[in-house]
Order: structure tokens, then sequence, then C-alpha cells
């Protein structure tokens, strides 16, 4: 299987699908949420899916109400725009990495196979992890590996990379290798993936992008339109959460002259998790987080 899609039912049900309507898939992966949708929408329905991942777009699905867009989400509006759709009543992010991707060692994100240093999304893209432990300054790589991988030893770590080089560090397992002596004995694992995660949102600028498509997706939305976002890690749930309650991505909204907070949605229901069954039978769900919101 290409990918098991996360918090499925859930995640597909706070769209709130009703009749002679327009859905977004932004991260359209393995197809699985687009699938479903699909299963749910009557045939007056319209639903669009992104992905920037070759790989992903040949699982593309042959339905007369499906359209596959071959980039990446965070063109959301202008892609919409280009298909004459002004306003659509749902939209679906699962923001994780598909089973596909970790499982593929040419492409580089996974902690357990020797690969390239490579993590790209869009396989077209220059900048590759190999670019960014070999490039960055000891800095600019510590504060990264601080900021997206929330490590407090980053710069230690950033110091080991940089005094590594000249020689070149161009595999996973090379990479590893560096980093051995500095990683905490029986919780190796847990340490290798959040740098790997630090060094793969930087690939594939996803910070920026969520922000982007967050942003992008009250305009996109009708009023009382649903968005449904499924994240993996703290970073981007604490940005759905503060967009959803805030408005923004601060810890409090903007206000106007009259001390009135400038909202764009209100949440439905609280978080939602995974249940024990569910990552019993698939273990990378196990730290998704759901949230759904009804634009205002």
């Amino acid at each position: 299987m290409y990918h098991s899609p996360v918090l499925l039912a859930a995640s597909v049900s706070g769209l709130n699908i009703h009749p002679a309507s327009v859905y977004v898939d932004a991260t359209f992966g393995g197809g699985g949420h687009s699938q479903e949708i699909l299963n749910i929408m009557d045939k007056e329905s319209k639903l669009f899916a992104f992905d920037q991942d070759e790989d992903a777009q040949r699982n593309a699905i042959d339905d007369s109400r499906f359209t596959l867009i071959p980039q990446n989400f965070g063109y959301l509006k202008r892609f919409m725009k280009f298909h004459k759709i002004d306003k659509v009543d749902g939209i679906l992010a699962d923001l994780g990495v598909s089973s596909h991707q970790f499982d593929t060692p040419d492409r580089g994100f996974s902690i357990r196979f020797d690969g390239p240093l490579d993590m790209r999304m869009n396989q077209h893209q220059a900048l590759t992890a190999k670019q960014i432990v070999n490039t960055y300054s000891e800095t600019a790589l510590a504060d990264l590996l601080f900021a997206y991988g929330e490590l407090r030893n980053a710069k230690k770590i950033a110091q080991l990379i940089v005094q590594k080089r000249p020689d070149e560090i161009v595999s996973t397992m090379q990479l590893n290798e560096v980093l051995h002596h500095l990683l905490p004995k029986g919780n190796e694992h847990k340490v290798l993936a959040k740098i790997y995660q630090a060094l793969r949102m930087e690939v594939n600028k996803e910070i920026e992008v969520l922000q982007s498509f967050l942003t992008q997706s009250k305009d996109v939305l009708r009023s009382g339109g649903r968005l449904s976002v499924i994240s993996y890690h703290s970073l981007e749930d604490r940005m759905v959460k503060r967009y959803i309650q805030n408005g923004n991505f601060d810890n409090e909204p903007e206000k106007d002259d009259f001390g009135n907070p400038t909202l764009y949605f209100k949440k439905c229901g609280g978080l939602v998790v995974p249940d024990q069954e569910e990552i019993k039978h698939n273990n990378r769900a196990r730290s998704a987080k759901l949230r759904i919101a009804q634009r205002l």
C-alpha cells in the first residue's frame, strides 16, 4: 500500500459533505482521503486535489468529478482561480510524510535506510538535504535544528556536522554515523527523527507553505465551509490551532478600533486523535492530531 490514510473517517466527516459542492484534498498522496470524499460526494460535486510529488501523481483517480493538480498546496488560491472556482465547501489537509516516501530509500526521508540525503517532496526543486548539511553555516544549521527539530543541543549537532566538512556527507547512513556519539543511548531514533524532521522542513519550506495555505484557506472557503487539518508535530499543530482561534499565528487575535477580534473560523468540536485500534494497525498514526473548523 502506498499510504494508509490517518483519521480517515473523522477527517472526511469533518468536511460535512453535502450535494452539489466543491472540495479540496490539499495533500493527495496515496489518494485515500480523496477516494473517501468521492465515495460520499454526489455526481454534481467536484473534488480538486494537490500533490507536487510525481510518485503520488501516479495514483490519480479515474473519476470525472476528480481533478489532480500537480502542484504544492501553497498555490491553493491561484489554482482554484485557474479552474474558475470562486469558493469551495471544504478543504482537507494531511500534513504528514507518506508511508511511500518514508519507505523508499532513494527519497532520503527515513533514518532506517541508506539513501541519498534528498528529502524533496518536489523532485525538481534545487534544494536538497545534502546541500543544507554540506553548505549551511554552523549558525544556520543550529538555528533550523532548534526551530524545526526543537533540539536543545542544536548547537552541538551543528558544530559536529561542520567539523566533518569538507568531507562531503552525501547519504543518510553517513549522517547517522557522524551524529552517532551525540545521540542519547536508548533514545537514538527519537533524536535522529527530530534532526531529519528539521532538515526535511527546511528543504520543503513546510512552515512557510503551511502558513500561506492556512491564510489562503479563509479566502477560498465559503461561509459555512469546513477546514479539516491533520498535523503530526507541535509546530504544525500550534499554527493550525492559533489560526483557527485567533485568525493569525500569534497568541492573540488582531482587534479593530472597537476592540473586536478579527476572526475567520470557529472550531468544530475538540482535538481528535487516533484511538488505540488505529495506532495498533498503523503505528505512524500515533502522533496525529486533527482539528476541524468552520468558516465564519
